[in-house]
């Protein structure tokens, strides 16, 4: 977004706006990407799913599990982390961890936050379609479910 506001000529003031919008719609669609990706089916999403705890990859849904967790639940999550497969835990005991903490919500609610702070990035911005545009895309990848 940054790049963009420069090769158009934008203010420094509208560039860091832009940039800051760039990131935080980016950061929004990140953290909808990993949830997607502990909750949907293969079928929806059109590729394997829970790739990145197979891979070892902690998100924020998965790290706020293991914050308020019990022992137990941290020892789940580290063995799939560890072992990078479902051979010794299986995808629902991981997916019963985060519903009972309710980390899937929370990471939601901060991928809202991260939205909302895009929208108002460019609040000062003056009216155009570019902006409208740009105002739909925190909507979608906070809605999208795939």
């Amino acid at each position: 977004m940054r790049l963009g506001a420069v090769l158009a000529g934008a203010t420094d003031t509208d560039e860091t706006r832009l940039a800051a919008y760039g990131r935080a719609v980016g950061l929004a669609f990140q953290i909808v990407d990993d949830v997607l990706d502990l909750t949907a089916t293969e079928e929806v999403l059109g590729k394997p799913v829970a790739s990145d705890l197979r891979e070892g990859k902690a998100t924020l849904s998965v790290i706020h599990s293991f914050d308020h967790g019990t022992a137990h639940d941290r020892q789940i999550i580290q063995r799939v982390l560890d072992d990078r497969s479902f051979e010794n835990v299986s995808r629902q005991q991981i997916q019963e961890i985060l519903k009972r903490h309710g980390s899937v919500e929370y990471a939601m609610s901060v991928a809202d936050r991260y939205a909302e702070q895009s929208r108002n990035a460019l609040a000062p911005l003056p009216e155009s379609e570019f902006k409208r545009a740009l105002l739909w895309v925190p909507d979608f990848v906070v809605a999208r479910d795939k």
